[in-house]
C-alpha cells in the first residue's frame, strides 16, 4: 500500500519529465521574422513561458511581412508579428484581422556605401536616387511618408525596388545596383560590419513609430482565453528579456543565425522599442502617414481593428499578481499614454 501511494505521488513529476503533462497544451502556429526585434517569441518559447501558459507553440519563419500577413489572412497561421505597414494595408482593404498587441517598434535604417552616404545628409537628398526596400516593411512606409513631406514624389522622383529580404537589400547596395537601401535590425549592423554606412534611422523620421504588431483573424477572437494566455507569455518574455540579457541572447541565437555580438547590439539597441503594447495612437498616426503619402488609398477603420481589451486585462492581471514589481506599473502607465 505504501509503495502504491509513493507511485501516485511520483506520477505528476514523471509526466512532466516525459512531456506527458503537456498533452493538453493548446497548439498554435506563430509566424516570425528572423530578426532580433522578434526576440520575445524566442524567449517565450525557449524559457518555457508559452508552456507555462498551456501553449504548444510552433514558430514558423518568414522572410518578409507581406508573406507573413498573407498567411494569417489565409488561415495558415494563428498569429504573427509582421510590421505595421502590412496589417494597416490589409485592414484598409477590408481584411478581417485584429491587432491585439505589439512585438517591437522602430529599428529600421537607410544604408549606403561610404561614397553615396557622403551625398545623403537627409531625406531631401534622395530625389532621383534608386532605393531598395523590402515589400511592406514598416520602415518603407516611414520613408515614403518622409519623402512626401519633403516634396519628393516616391512614385516619380525616386526609383524604389521592393526586394525579398534585408540581405538582398544589402547586396544591392554593395553591388551599386541602388544608391541606398532600407533594412531592419540587426541587418543595419551587419551592413556596417560589411563596410556600409547608416545614413538615416526610421525613428529620425517618425519618432517612436510602431513596427511589428501582433495580428490574428477576427474569427479567432471568439476564443479570447487563447490570446490571453499568449499575451501573458509575451509580456513575461518582455520582462525576462529586460532582466536576463545573456539568456535572452541565447534564445535569440537559436533562431537568428548571426554573430552573438550583433545580437547583443541589435536587441539592446537605442533604436529598438521592445514594448508589447498595442499602441493605438502610434498605429493611427502611422496609418495617417500611409494615407497622406498615398501608400494606401483608403483610410482604415482602426477603432474596429485594434482590440486592446485582452492586453489591458492580462497586464492588469500580472500587476495584481506582482503588486511590488515596478515593471508592471511602468507598462500600465505606458498603456494609459499610448492607448487611452
Amino acid at each position: 500500500m505504501m509503495q502504491l501511494k509513493r507511485l501516485r505521488l511520483l506520477l505528476p513529476a514523471l509526466a512532466l519529465a516525459t512531456g506527458l503533462g503537456n498533452a493538453a497544451a493548446e497548439a498554435l502556429k506563430v509566424g516570425y521574422l528572423p530578426v532580433t526585434g522578434h526576440a520575445k517569441f524566442f524567449v517565450a518559447k525557449e524559457q518555457g513561458l508559452f508552456a507555462k501558459e498551456g501553449l504548444d507553440v510552433d514558430l514558423i519563419e518568414f522572410q518578409n511581412s507581406a508573406d507573413g500577413l498573407n498567411a494569417i489572412v489565409a488561415g495558415k497561421l494563428d498569429i504573427g508579428a509582421f510590421g505595421t505597414t502590412a496589417p494597416v494595408a490589409h485592414i484598409a482593404k477590408g481584411a478581417k484581422i485584429k491587432i491585439i498587441g505589439g512585438i517591437m517598434g522602430g529599428d529600421a535604417a537607410l544604408i549606403a556605401t561610404p561614397a553615396n552616404a557622403a551625398k545623403i545628409a537627409s531625406v531631401a537628398d534622395l530625389g532621383g536616387k534608386k532605393i531598395a526596400t523590402v515589400r511592406m516593411a514598416s520602415g518603407d512606409a516611414v520613408l515614403r511618408g518622409a519623402l512626401k513631406d519633403k516634396g519628393i514624389n516616391w512614385k516619380t522622383d525616386v526609383q524604389i525596388f521592393e526586394l525579398k529580404n534585408p540581405p538582398a537589400v544589402i547586396e544591392a547596395v554593395k553591388s551599386g545596383q541602388v544608391d541606398a537601401g532600407l533594412v531592419w535590425g540587426p541587418h543595419d549592423l551587419r551592413a556596417e560590419d560589411q563596410g556600409l554606412k547608416v545614413v538615416i534611422h526610421s525613428t529620425d523620421l517618425q519618432p517612436g513609430h510602431p513596427c511589428c504588431r501582433l495580428v490574428v483573424t477576427e474569427a479567432s477572437l471568439k476564443n479570447p482565453v487563447t490570446w490571453e494566455k499568449f499575451l501573458r507569455a509575451i509580456l513575461q518574455a518582455e520582462k525576462f528579456a529586460a532582466e536576463n540579457k545573456k539568456e535572452t541572447i541565447d534564445s535569440i541565437a537559436r533562431y537568428v543565425k548571426i554573430d552573438r555580438q550583433l545580437l547583443w547590439r541589435g536587441y539592446y539597441s537605442q533604436y529598438l522599442d521592445q514594448s508589447s503594447d498595442p499602441d493605438v495612437k502610434g498605429v493611427k498616426h502611422f496609418a495617417d502617414v500611409m494615407v497622406n503619402s498615398e501608400f494606401i488609398t483608403a483610410k482604415p477603420d482602426l477603432d474596429a481593428a485594434i482590440d486592446v481589451r485582452l492586453y489591458e486585462k492580462v497586464l492588469n492581471q500580472l500587476a495584481r499578481e506582482n503588486p511590488g514589481d515596478p515593471f508592471w506599473k511602468k507598462l500600465q502607465k505606458e498603456f494609459r499614454r499610448k492607448d487611452a
